[in-house]
């Protein structure tokens, strides 16, 4: 797979790259921000017509998150975020992204810089674009995709522009999943009170106390599989329903520094990440899940540290995956005394020997919410509390 990586002028215009003079190609734009089922039909449909036509398969994506941008000018006098912008919203970087577009064999992936002169432009002018310069004979979308200024590129249009010029066809994916749901229109992160895994607060509710609970909560209509309802997953502790929606665990991604090393004191030496953290950080508490080690910082590539793919160190049986109770919060049994309150991310990898995982970069996937953060009396309850963790963690992951 070809990844290129390309930043509009200040005009907003694109130095399309030619993939070919002769070859076709099957495109498809968009953020696809956390991968979810939604986006795999749509990146495995374009795959499909690629192979029969025998053309280039093309993912076209925007990072930073196009939301993003436009929120960020709205609140900052029209300007646009920086190089050293985080956008800590976003549920994956561009490079899990294109992670999982190259184990769906897509062949070419363009990642755009999003601009606010970029997305002035008109989504005719963007789409004549991709038919001169990367050979776009089919583009394929998503059922409510909607490109170019003010959005107004839906499907409803681009279909009727492919009608009119004849010079490419539009190829439409049922990408919305089982229906919609009601989220609020601003989330809040909520930490479960109780332990286990958190329960749809909507569920069993009548019409009437479903009205309440959405007017209360200033609600918005979404798909159930998008980026903003697994957000909002997320944010409750959900990770099992987000799960659902993603179809793989979800993860997060950063390298391994040095912490205060208590957890190694007490029996438990975890992987602490720094902060510096690719992918939406769920609610504070205990969770079951994974650790991944990708290798070696300093030396992340295609190839990983020492030879083996990421795909290989991800996959099920690799023998850099162990599973892990993972802890998020402010570790609120050692606050007062530390005077530490910052929020971090330690996942405590279940395996025979201690691993040496410093200056490493890691996943961090998540399969089950098992506890709020608990302020404990003594280090030996808080031992305890650990030791029932770290058995149900392998409980949950059948180990």
């Amino acid at each position: 797979m070809n990844i290129t990586f390309l930043t509009p002028d200040e005009n907003g215009l694109v130095d399309w790259p030619t993939l070919s003079t002769s070859k076709r190609s099957v495109v498809t734009v968009g953020g696809f921000d956390g991968m979810h089922l939604g986006h795999r039909a749509v990146i495995e449909r374009v795959v499909e017509l690629a192979k029969k036509t025998k053309s280039f398969s093309v993912a076209i994506i925007f990072d930073p998150r196009p939301g993003v941008v436009h929120h960020y000018a709205a609140t900052h006098h029209n300007s646009e975020p920086g190089p050293d912008f985080r956008d800590t919203d976003a549920l994956t970087s561009a490079g899990q992204r294109i992670r999982v577009m190259r184990e769906l064999g897509v062949d070419q992936v363009l990642v755009v810089r999003y601009s606010l002169a970029f997305a002035a432009k008109s989504f005719r002018f963007f789409l004549g674009q991709l038919v001169g310069k990367l050979g776009m004979r089919t583009i394929v979308l998503g059922s409510d995709a909607a490109m170019g200024a003010n959005r107004t590129g839906d499907v409803k249009a681009i279909e009727n522009l492919a009608q009119a010029t004849g010079v490419f066809e539009l190829d439409v994916v049922d990408d919305r999943g089982p229906g919609y749901v009601r989220i609020p229109a601003t989330i809040v992160p909520h930490a479960p009170l109780v332990p286990g895994e958190p329960a749809d607060p909507t569920a069993g509710m009548t019409k009437a106390e479903l009205r309440a609970w959405s007017k209360e909560r200033q609600t918005r209509k979404v798909r159930v599989w998008s980026s903003s309802n697994v957000r909002y997953l997320l944010s409750q502790g959900r990770v099992r329903d987000a799960n659902k929606i993603l179809g793989i665990p979800y993860g997060i991604e950063g390298v391994v520094v040095h912490g205060e090393q208590r957890g190694r004191m007490i029996g438990f030496p975890t992987a602490n990440l720094g902060d510096d953290v690719e992918g939406y950080v769920p609610v504070d508490g205990v969770y079951a899940g994974w650790l991944v080690d990708l290798g070696e910082a300093a030396s992340q590539g295609d190839a990983g540290g020492d030879g083996a793919g990421e795909e290989i160190r991800m996959s099920a049986h690799s023998p850099w995956r162990w599973p892990a109770a993972i802890s998020i919060g402010t570790k609120p049994t050692y606050s007062k005394q530390t005077g530490l309150n910052e929020r971090v991310v330690e996942p405590y990898a279940i395996a025979d020997d201690w691993l040496d995982l410093y200056g490493h970069k890691v996943r961090v996937e998540f399969t089950n919410y098992l506890s709020p953060q608990i302020t404990f009396e003594s280090t030996e309850s808080l031992q305890d509390a650990l030791h029932a963790w770290v058995e149900e963690s392998k409980a949950l992951l059948g180990e």
